[in-house]
C-alpha cells in the first residue's frame, strides 16, 4: 500500500497509524481502522480541525478562540484627561494651588538636599 506523502507530519501520522492497525491483528479490522483513519482524517481537513492522535498537549485549543482585546478596548471611553489642554491646565493649578498651601503650613516638599536621606547622613 503505497501512500503519497506531501509532508513529513502526514507520513509519522499515517506511520503511527499503520503500526497501530499492523498491531490488531485479523484482515477486517485492520480495514475498518484504516476507513475510520480516512474519515477521521477528512472530517479534520474539512472542518478545519486539528487532528492530534498521539494525544499531546497542543495550545490550538487557545489559539482557535477570538482575540477579544479590541472588545475590551472599546468598552472604556475616551480618555479626556489626557487630551484636552483645558483639564490638563486646571489639574496643573490646583497642583500648585495645593502645593502652596501646604508649604504656608510647613508641610511641602523640602530643599533639595534637605530631605529624609540628607538628615540620617548627618547623624
Amino acid at each position: 500500500m503505497a501512500l503519497a506523502v506531501s509532508d513529513p507530519g502526514t507520513h509519522r501520522r499515517h506511520c503511527f497509524y499503520f503500526r497501530k492497525m499492523a498491531s490488531s491483528g485479523s484482515l477486517k479490522s485492520l480495514v475498518t481502522s484504516a476507513v475510520t483513519i480516512g474519515v477521521t482524517e477528512a472530517r479534520a481537513r474539512i472542518f478545519g480541525h486539528m487532528l492530534n492522535p498521539t494525544g499531546q498537549r497542543s495550545p490550538h485549543k487557545i489559539l482557535r478562540k477570538k482575540l477579544f482585546g479590541d472588545k475590551v478596548a472599546e468598552w472604556y471611553p475616551f480618555d479626556i484627561k489626557n487630551e484636552d489642554p483645558n483639564v490638563l491646565a486646571r489639574e496643573e493649578k490646583e497642583r500648585l494651588s495645593k502645593l502652596e498651601m501646604l508649604k504656608r503650613r510647613d508641610k511641602g516638599p523640602p530643599k533639595k538636599g534637605h530631605g529624609r536621606r540628607a538628615a540620617k547622613r548627618n547623624k
